[in-house]
């Protein structure tokens, strides 16, 4: 995903990491989305699918171990046409690009996919046109991945406001703050168990701490989501852990365990409870919930203190990866096609069709990589 295009090794090697699971995560939904229909394969996509959750908040605090503190003499206007305005044509093409070629896919080359993900008689030239132009207001299925951009985007415009006030703020000071926001991974939870404890929200309004019909800003509104974890990756980068290796495995291995087992063993569970309710699914596998902040600090420390080395092959993976993520949603459909057999474990299924759109979108990205047109929307 886009962070800034600087060689520091253990970044390079996360950064390809991190969209390979990404990529790998995609390639469960489909395992995921049988519930019921498939035990097995369901529990093979959350098993495989849970370990994948910390992709999305590890990108965020690579961003904000690059950018953070923002250049002092850099204007606000600046930073924002230079780090918004480099997304917007990305965003745009493939806002085109992937309804178009979803839509090809289904339509043309395979309209009898059995990925449950989906119904194949939505692909019509209506709801293609639709997808076409909705993208002004939000993504839609085609573009998933396109989410992270429009909060890309939040990030970016809140990001020399955090820098100014990190610049000038204690260790103490910020170590009060990432406590405040630790607890507001636990609010998720709390709208669930809530209603149990005889809340009964406000008019119908089942929102917590002020939040209601007419006000979504609640009390901790302005101090949770992924801003904490770019002020997480701050602290670490200014104030890295002290620890000896065995220290650090230690620490973090068992932490790590933890949120992967309630990660995984409370989707399957939730799922008893609201099955196939994605709305309350979802909720387990939130990026800013507290069970994937325990997976995800463990794999942000122990890249760190790896310490790789940077290498050019590396380097040149790394800068792919932006658009290998803007482009692979599209060629998980097709991997899982081709892998849909039933003489190869559930598992392996997610593995090869991972490499596949893994190797393909890398491949694109390569290619448009080459060209002064192309170039602009995967870099």
């Amino acid at each position: 995903m886009k962070i800034e295009d600087k060689n520091i090794g253990w970044i390079d090697a996360l950064r390809v990491a991190a969209c390979f699971v990404v990529v790998f995560a995609h390639c469960c939904d489909p395992f995921v989305a049988q519930f019921d229909a498939n035990r097995e394969m369901f529990l093979t996509g959350v098993f495989m699918g849970s370990l994948t959750r910390p992709c999305v908040p590890i990108f965020t605090m690579m961003t904000a171990v690059l950018l953070l503190p923002v250049g002092q003499g850099t204007t606000m206007g600046a930073f924002y046409s230079k780090r918004i305005g480099r997304l917007v044509k990305p965003l745009i093409f493939w806002s085109l690009a992937l309804p178009l070629l979803t839509y090809a896919y289904f339509v043309y080359v395979n309209p009898h996919t059995a990925n449950m993900q989906l119904s194949v008689a939505d692909y019509t030239r209506e709801t293609l046109l639709g997808r076409l132009y909705t993208f002004i207001f939000n993504f839609n299925f085609d573009t998933t991945p396109l989410w992270y951009l429009y909060m890309l985007i939040g990030l970016y415009l809140i990001m020399p406001i955090i820098s100014s006030w990190l610049a000038q703020a204690s260790r103490k000071d910020i170590k009060t703050v990432l406590g405040v926001w630790v607890g507001t991974l636990f609010i998720p939870y709390l709208n669930m168990l809530a209603p149990l404890l005889g809340y009964k929200g406000n008019y119908g309004n089942m929102g917590l701490f002020g939040v209601c019909d007419w006000n979504i800003y609640g009390s901790f509104y302005y101090l949770s989501g992924f801003i904490g974890y770019i002020i997480l990756a701050y602290y670490l980068k200014t104030y890295p852990p002290e620890w000896s290796r065995k220290k650090m495995v230690a620490i973090s291995l068992p932490i790590f365990l933890a949120g992967y087992a309630i990660t995984s063993l409370g989707y399957i569970k939730t799922n008893e409870y609201f099955p196939g309710n994605y709305a309350y699914l979802e909720i387990i596998w939130y990026f800013c919930s507290v069970n994937v902040f325990m997976m995800t600090l463990p794999v942000f420390l122990l890249f760190q203190r790896l310490a790789t080395k940077s290498r050019p092959w590396l380097a040149g993976i790394a800068k792919l990866t932006f658009g290998i993520y803007l482009c692979h949603f599209v060629f998980t459909f097709v991997s899982y096609d081709i892998f849909d057999t039933p003489t190869l474990p559930y598992a392996l299924r997610i593995v090869l069709a991972a490499t596949l759109t893994f190797s393909i979108s890398t491949t694109l990205v390569w290619a448009m990589s080459k060209s002064k047109i192309t170039r602009i929307f995967i870099s």
